[in-house]
């Protein structure tokens, strides 16, 4: 027996220490394992954990604890191997219970060496994870029937991002809607889904910052699939965060919606029909009253001379106002098809507006208008179709007139923007238009009041064919105003400029307006093709390359040019298209070449030339061509 008065000495654990210490624990199977894996201890947490008492265990091999797939792939010997040879084995799987229960174990083998360096047996101790595998296989199950989920979806495309935007995974109704195959797009930036034009403005980044900052980003707009066509997608784009507020991409949900949005167009499309046709009715029946009327008076036994003169001129009027509608019905029509033919030579803007001012003086005086023009002194020149400028003029300067009461100001504007744009604007001070009406009032048969009883009548097609023609010219036009009555409205148009055009000079002498280059880069065709000319009695020039007929049409000014069309530096085409751009008044041009087929005689055509001669030409049909463009020499 210990001497009860001998003090307890602290700083000595003995071995009963450690034996009562593991096996009071509990919660962990701890047992000692001889070299081959015979059971020789069994601690309180082995008896709870595996139901066997010790007697029951000690001295029988641990294998006995191990279900039967693993007695088959010899896991006990394989763990005691690498615990024997690595220090330490760690695992977890399921294990048995003495009542043939599994549970799931947490395994930690350690090798136990004794002093001299020999395996002097194994420390083992098990830990009970059942609930928590079991928590974890819920979860797993839970995302797998969440993913199956999602992954069923088709009519919706839903994936999700990480929080640069790169796509982390891909559903069934991504690949419908989108058309790429989950590992052809898995890693790829989400812009991809997006039109080159809204990609460039960085429009796909926006919406993602907006998602983080307010947890959320709606919208509808265009996407592009695979295989480049676009649809109308409903977007959804949600932030995902984790517990801890780390944030971990985005979920993208994307609906195409692309025939409710045809649904939608055709419907609003029939409305402005339907709305068009009406006015259509009533603008062709108010000029058809009038001359009716007019037919009835004429026909009167009783008409006198001044009666009739009256009458013819109020249908002269009138046919004016229905031929009128009718032009705008065909530009819009031309337009609408692609089939409006442009002419793109250098236009002067400021006689574009002096000449459409003069074609609406008459209207803005019978409504006693003051009319106010504001040109600059440098001159701003565009490439394009003089005739449909003044058209452009005159639509905007004919509503100002329509629309501002009698006594009203109208102001024409024309001013250089930076150093590469023109702006011609139109403003007045007449009524406004309602800011709800200004995104609507260039679309075609749309205006801003669909009252067909209203004074100033007309069809919703003058703004229509303002805006395509301005489009046609590479341009831009907006529309301003508050809706206040008194405060009117404003027309911007931005025009791209071209460098001031040469301006031919006029000759005088013998040899006048009877001058021809001959541009070929086969110096011999060149030259026998210059004495053609000049026995022909025209005086000739040459030039072998294109930048060098280019030069030479601008510095030597000749009246017609005889030009090959395969050129050095610049194609005969090339010459031709920027001679129209840069030369206010071009010469005839000619094209002599090899080439001979339909379509290489339409590249000419649509290049400006006037002729297309296939070489070896005909001399009597050169000499018929040249008198009849230049006169007899």
């Amino acid at each position: 027996m210990a001497d009860a008065s001998r003090p307890l000495d602290l700083g000595v654990v003995t071995d009963a220490d450690y034996r009562l210490m593991v096996d009071s624990i509990a919660d962990y199977a701890i047992f000692f394992l001889d070299p081959g894996g015979i059971v020789l201890s069994w601690n309180t947490g082995a008896k709870q954990l595996k139901g066997y008492e010790a007697e029951e265990v000690i001295g029988r091999h641990f294998s006995m604890f191990y279900p039967p797939e693993l007695l088959e792939k010899g896991w006990p010997r394989h763990e005691l191997e690498v615990a024997a040879e690595a220090g330490k084995f760690e695992d977890e799987g399921w294990r048995l219970r003495k009542d043939g229960t599994r549970f799931w174990a947490s395994v930690v083998v350690t090798r136990l060496t004794a002093p001299d360096g020999s395996l002097r047996g194994f420390s083992k101790i098990t830990r009970d994870l059942t609930e928590r595998q079991r928590q974890d296989d819920l979860l797993r199950a839970s995302e797998e029937r969440f993913r199956l989920m999602v992954d069923g979806v088709k009519d919706y495309a839903i994936f999700m991002l990480d929080p640069g935007g790169y796509v982390m995974s891909w559903n069934t109704g991504a690949r419908a809607n989108k058309g790429y195959e989950a590992s052809e797009i898995i890693g790829k930036h989400f812009s991809v889904f997006y039109p080159s034009e809204v990609a460039a403005t960085g429009f796909p980044a926006k919406e993602l910052e907006i998602a983080r900052e307010v947890g959320r980003y709606e919208d509808e707009g265009w996407r592009v699939r695979k295989d480049g066509t676009r649809f109308w997608a409903s977007v959804v784009i949600t932030a995902l965060f984790d517990p801890t507020g780390l944030h971990r991409g985005f979920a993208k949900v994307t609906r195409d919606l692309t025939e409710r949005k045809r649904a939608s167009v055709l419907e609003d499309e029939g409305r402005r029909i339907t709305t068009f046709l009406a006015m259509l009715g009533h603008e062709l029946r108010n000029p058809l009253a009038p001359i009716s009327n007019a037919l009835a008076i004429i026909e009167h036994p009783s008409a006198g001379a001044g009666t009739l003169k009256r009458m013819t001129g109020i249908i002269s009027r009138q046919l004016k106002q229905i031929t009128r509608l009718v032009d705008d019905l065909l530009d819009v029509g031309r337009i609408t098809s692609g089939k409006i033919h442009l002419e793109a030579k250098p236009v002067k803007l400021s006689e574009v507006i002096e000449e459409a001012v003069e074609a609406m003086e008459p209207m803005a005086e019978a409504k006693l208008h003051a009319l106010e023009l504001d040109v600059p002194p440098q001159e701003l020149w565009i490439g394009g179709d003089r005739a449909r400028m003044i058209q452009v003029v005159c639509n905007l300067l004919n509503n100002a007139v329509k629309f501002t009461a009698s006594g009203g100001h109208i102001k024409v504007r024309l001013q250089a923007v930076g150093s590469s744009h023109a702006e011609i604007s139109v403003s007045d001070d007449g009524p406004g238009i309602p800011p709800q009406h200004l995104p609507r009032i260039f679309m075609l048969f749309a205006q801003g009041d669909q009252d067909a009883s209203r004074s100033q009548g007309g069809l919703g097609l003058g703004l229509t064919l303002v805006q395509q023609l301005v489009a046609l010219h590479g341009g831009e036009i907006s529309a301003f105003s508050k809706g206040v009555p008194g405060q009117g409205s404003e027309f911007v148009i931005q025009l791209p400029t071209i460098a001031t055009p040469l301006e031919t000079r006029k000759a005088d002498g013998p040899e006048a307006g009877k001058r021809v280059l001959v541009v070929d880069d086969n110096v011999d065709a060149a030259e026998t093709m210059s004495v053609l000319v000049d026995n022909l009695g025209y005086v000739s020039s040459t030039a072998f390359d294109g930048p060098s007929a280019l030069e030479a049409i601008k510095n030597e000014q000749p009246d017609l040019v005889l030009m090959d069309i395969g050129l050095p530096g610049l194609s005969g085409v090339e010459v031709a298209q920027r001679v129209r751009r840069e030369v206010a008044n071009p010469p005839a041009l000619i094209a002599v070449t090899g080439y001979g087929q339909p379509s290489d005689r339409d590249t000419s055509f649509d290049a400006g030339f006037y002729a297309h001669l296939t070489k070896p030409i005909d001399v009597r049909q050169l000499e018929s061509l040249l008198e009849r463009l230049l006169g007899a020499p």
